[in-house]
């Protein structure tokens, strides 16, 4: 991927905290990632607003429902990671 030099403005308190995780040349990397992260939810956050306009929004149930299914599927990952070699 091609990448740009850009300057940006970041409070200094949040700099050195970064810095703390990372060397010196993993500060872009950081912040890199972060916009892209925030990106991301934008998108998802655009993608939710539109499919509410032409559907309607979430039920209580649905949304339930939702969980519901995220739930078992975590479920089944802890699973695998706790038998690895086990048959699906």
């Amino acid at each position: 991927m091609a990448t740009r030099k850009i300057t940006i403005t970041v409070p200094e308190e949040l700099v050195e905290s970064i810095k703390e995780r990372v060397d010196a040349r993993g500060v872009s990397g950081y912040i890199a990632a972060a916009a892209a992260h925030q990106d991301a939810m934008d998108r998802l956050r655009e993608l939710a607003e539109r499919l509410e306009e032409e559907h309607g929004p979430v039920t209580d149930d649905e949304q339930q429902a939702a969980l519901d299914r995220i739930a078992a599927i975590d479920g089944w990952h802890d699973e695998q990671r706790s038998h690895p070699g086990a048959a699906a």
